[in-house]
């Protein structure tokens, strides 16, 4: 994601890799084995060895590496249709599920067996309980994130997780199912007027946009940050685990930032207010944190694509994208060469996005500190409506890829940095992917495996005699036995600026000019590149 002069060995992996994009190989998916039934949602845990399964009675664990079962956690009319899961010690691992009714529940699968700590939002009275749209655990397992709907109120709450004290009671031999685990605290509570009355900079509140609050938002979207540098002062944090969320609400102009801490706030303060915004100039349409969340990108109502360093506490030169509709999606593309040593953490480097729109087309964006943006459509508007994108989303294993999964059922990787594409993936023969518009996959980054179902259709000639011979099948595909695929496998080095002690705000001043001075010469040629360009077009 970085500079990619600075490493040798991704400059190898990058010129071995083009051998294999000019005709794109094939790639064919195993079935492995049957999944429960209206199987909804997969997730793999964070360290590759546990596959999480919801489904319509209830969850599953499986191991990811033999695919049998280790535990379940059954109920009747309990479908579960959400699923998030993190490793929370050796052998303990922290979930997090949505139900169809919009009920969260949080359970800790330890020593093959599956318990139910807490039920977020269940209430006597069904009237009057909030309905979760969606929930996230970060890292570890410490906090998580929750968007609860009431009525026409939408609100994010982030809540503390005490796992350890619940690994802990878990070794109690009296243990029941009516044993009172330690409780979840809510730590926040945030609605959309908070942004009104959010304390922020002096300098940003010249440029800061108030949002129309008349219509009320249907949506908040979040997402846990690492440290990055000073800008989390003296908050304590395990190795990798988040400090801080930053989220906007949908029809916002503003990106809002929270410090996370394991206590409530005071009764008097129920809903506290921000700790740093980011204004735009137009509504934000979606927004992408990369793998490491050293960088924040946001994609504008006016086509613009804006990134920003966390490092620096600074934007990179914003993009724009000539599209003739408006952003969906977008997502970092991981692209890892190695940085020697603090002195270049600020220095230019190419950040790699994708942008799918909702005519969909998708959309490649290069730019980095002080190089010029370069802007490539990937691929076109697809003319048959069967072709549109369904899913599009960086592998993160995978150097440069992006996976591509269309309404058609058609999948395939593409190679964003050298544009082009490298592998089609194909079904076994008598399989549909089982929810095309909605795909149901996993991606085991540890393990290098893409999950993904699909139903199995009858032999020609033949037909299915009852439900339970009509299979939703688990397929998988192991990357690292394709000899196409190894010039792009790598694993994730260790983020510098999160190991080593963070760049103070004079040392990162430093830095900054730094690599001006030293892009001065690509700066200018790309001015007078500019310059030359709109001479041509002010004489025809």
């Amino acid at each position: 994601m970085y500079n990619r002069k600075g490493s040798a060995e991704s400059e190898m992996s990058a010129s071995s890799a083009k051998k294999f994009i000019k005709k794109p190989a094939t790639l064919h998916l195993i079935s492995v084995t049957q999944v429960p039934e209206n199987t909804n949602c997969l997730a793999c845990s964070d360290d590759g060895a546990y596959l999480s399964l919801g489904h319509s009675r209830g969850l599953s664990v499986w191991s990811a590496s033999s695919l049998d079962c280790e535990a379940e956690w059954l109920q009747d009319r309990i479908e579960i249709t959400s699923i998030h899961m993190t490793r929370i010690s050796e052998t303990g691992y922290l979930l997090g599920t949505i139900d169809e009714m919009g009920v969260a529940r949080v359970f800790v699968y330890n020593l093959e067996s599956l318990y139910c700590f807490s039920v977020i939002n269940m209430v006597d009275d069904v009237s009057k309980r909030s309905v979760c749209l969606y929930f996230e655990l970060c890292k570890g397992g410490e906090h998580g994130a929750i968007i609860m709907r009431f009525n026409s109120e939408i609100t994010l709450e982030i809540y503390y997780f005490p796992a350890q004290d619940w690994l802990r009671e878990l070794k109690d031999p009296k243990i029941s199912s009516n044993m009172k685990w330690s409780a979840i605290v809510r730590v926040n509570r945030v609605n959309p007027s908070t942004a009104i009355t959010t304390t922020l900079p002096n300098i940003l509140s010249n440029f800061l946009v108030l949002d129309d609050t008349s219509e009320p938002p249907r949506h908040c979207t979040p997402h846990f940050l690492k440290r990055c540098g000073q800008s989390c002062g003296k908050i304590k944090a395990k190795p990798g685990s988040p400090v801080s969320v930053c989220f906007w609400w949908t029809g916002s102009h503003n990106l809002l930032y929270l410090l996370l801490s394991k206590t409530a706030k005071a009764k008097q303060d129920p809903e506290p207010t921000p700790l740093i915004l980011w204004p735009n100039a137009s509504e934000i349409l979606c927004s992408a944190v990369s793998t490491c969340t050293r960088f924040i990108a946001v994609g504008l109502s006016n086509g613009l694509l804006c990134v920003w360093d966390r490092l620096s506490s600074s934007p990179l030169p914003v993009s724009g994208v000539s599209t003739d509709s408006a952003f969906v999606r977008l997502h970092f593309v991981d692209y890892w060469p190695a940085c020697d040593d603090n002195s270049q953490l600020l220095t230019a480097g190419d950040v790699h996005l994708v942008t799918l729109c909702e005519s969909g087309a998708i959309h490649v964006v290069s730019t980095g500190r002080g190089v010029a943006t370069d802007t490539e459509q990937l691929s076109p508007r697809p003319k048959d409506s069967s072709d549109l994108p369904t899913v599009i989303t960086s592998v993160p294993f995978l150097q440069g890829l992006s996976l591509v999964v269309c309404r058609n059922g058609n999948m395939f990787l593409q190679d964003v940095v050298n544009k082009a594409t490298v592998c089609v993936l194909y079904l076994p023969a008598h399989h549909v992917l089982a929810t095309p518009c909605n795909p149901i996959y996993a991606l085991n980054v540890k393990q290098r495996i893409l999950f993904i179902c699909a139903d199995q259709e009858p032999l020609p000639g033949t037909s299915f005699l009852d439900d339970e011979e009509s299979q939703t099948r688990l397929l998988i595909l192991r990357f690292e036995e394709h000899d196409t695929m190894k010039p792009y496998v790598f694993s994730h080095p260790e983020s510098p600026w999160q190991q080593k002690p963070g760049v103070t705000g004079e040392e990162a001043c430093n830095l900054y000019f730094q690599q001006r001075a030293l892009s001065m010469d690509e700066r200018h040629k790309a001015i007078t590149q500019t310059w030359k360009r709109l001479r041509c077009a002010t004489t025809m």
